[in-house]
């Protein structure tokens, strides 16, 4: 066995009576009064938050996990940062050279609330959530058959069948609502027959 398994093991009582040899007694009370102030003073200069090349990092660090509006990480990165101004001026600074984009974080928006089988209710009010203008993405909005996304997500759910039982009529109403489509497009889809075009 030329290497054992564990480490030699430390001889505390000799560093303790080494230690206590070369500092009295009362050294060490005031020495580990100013320690523990150090440390306060370093824990507080930490809390400060990040500037500088730090925040550069982080804030790209943000951005490769994930895309943001431009609000979104102001206030993320305010969370950590020291001052709100260089915040302002870093996201604006992405944003000119195209590491952040509001354009980019709608498109997204927009294209996983339609896989979600949303209607333009409900895309509106994640844009808002996220703090986004919904004019960036209104060409993208019109281009979509809102009709056939409402029909659809009513075959899907009830089937092709057009219903005469008020109840059912009114359940498939209040579902189509709550995924955020207007009330014309949801009477013509309900109304819609397999066979009409």
């Amino acid at each position: 066995m030329s290497s054992p398994k564990f480490p030699k093991m430390l001889n505390y009582e000799a560093l303790k009576q080494q230690f206590s040899d070369e500092v009295s007694n009362e050294n060490n009370t005031t020495n580990a009064d100013e320690h523990a102030l150090n440390f306060e003073q370093e824990h507080q200069a930490k809390n400060q938050g990040l500037t500088g090349t730090r925040l550069r990092s982080y804030a790209f660090a943000k951005l490769t996990r994930r895309e943001y509006s431009k609000a979104d990480l102001i206030e993320k990165l305010c969370l950590y940062a020291a001052n709100r101004e260089e915040v302002i001026a870093l996201v604006d600074e992405l944003a000119e050279e195209n590491y952040q984009s509001d354009q980019r974080v709608a498109e997204m928006t927009v294209r996983s609330q339609i896989r979600q089988g949303k209607g333009p209710n409900r895309i509106k009010m994640a844009l808002r959530s996220k703090h986004l203008d919904k004019t960036l993405v209104a060409e993208d909005l019109k281009e979509i058959d809102w009709y056939e996304q409402a029909y659809q997500l009513k075959v899907k759910k009830y089937g092709t069948e057009v219903s005469t039982d008020p109840k059912i009529k009114a359940k498939q109403i209040r579902f189509l609502q709550y995924r955020g489509f207007e009330m014309d497009v949801i009477m013509k889809a309900i109304r819609k027959k397999p066979n009409d075009f």
